[in-house]
């Protein structure tokens, strides 16, 4: 009879053998894939929020935008004697600064100091209207705008 070879390994363990190397390896790339996969749904994640934000931040600004501006002041109330109509044609004739007494002579009237004194008085009145401003103590103009 012959005597079995000690060299040769048993057929079944090294089988055996190999399908445990292979399942080894092929634990250890499940282990590393699913590393990877975990990676790659928190950077997921991160960008899907960064893109939230960007879309709410789109979303706030197209409504702002939309939102009606704030209310515009009511334009200024001109006073209904027909002096202050005459006031402010001269003023939009000349479109530049007047003082009572040359809006005197530009409506003709007599420059006695009560008289200049009243056209004063009524160019003060629109002043205090937003009408017209006094860039300097007595010179008035219409606002720029």
């Amino acid at each position: 009879m012959t005597a079995p070879d000690a060299r040769r390994p048993d057929p079944g363990t090294w089988l055996l053998d190999r399908l445990d190397a292979r399942e080894q390896a092929l634990t250890c790339q499940i282990t590393q894939t699913q590393a990877e996969i975990d990676t790659l749904t928190a950077l997921v994640g991160e960008l899907s929020e960064q893109v939230e934000h960007l879309r709410i931040s789109r979303k706030t600004l197209l409504s702002l935008a939309e939102e009606d501006p704030a209310p515009a002041e009511p334009p200024p109330v001109i006073p209904d004697h027909p002096a202050y109509q005459q006031i402010l044609t001269i003023f939009g004739e000349v479109g530049e600064s007047l003082r009572a007494r040359d809006l005197a002579l530009a409506m003709d009237l007599p420059l006695t100091p009560n008289g200049i004194q009243n056209l004063r008085a009524k160019l003060k009145r629109l002043v205090s209207r937003g009408i017209l401003i006094e860039t300097e103590p007595g010179l008035f103009t219409q606002p720029r705008p």
